[in-house]
């Protein structure tokens, strides 16, 4: 990959980490934040920069989780007030 395109790469990542402060619902939010941090890491890959691996598999695992735990929550919520009638 040509040193621009790495380039670019970088400012499409924080292009998309910006863009996650405008998202008004929690899982858009994570969405963006997993997909930003994928670009993160790909990027810090081609560069060869650990930190930037690293820090950014971190937020990926972070925004997972809580979108997944958001879901299980939710989920659990429908069945408990089917049970009751709710």
């Amino acid at each position: 990959m040509s040193q621009s395109a790495v380039e670019y790469l970088g400012w499409g990542a924080t292009a998309v980490f910006v863009g996650s402060y405008f998202c008004l619902r929690p899982s858009l939010l994570r969405g963006v934040q997993m997909f930003g941090a994928l670009l993160w890491v790909i990027y810090g890959v081609l560069i060869s920069a650990s930190p930037v691996i690293v820090a950014n598999v971190l937020v990926f695992s972070a925004a997972a989780w809580t979108l997944i735990r958001a879901r299980s929550a939710k989920c659990l919520e429908r069945e408990a007030a089917s049970v009751w009638g709710l």
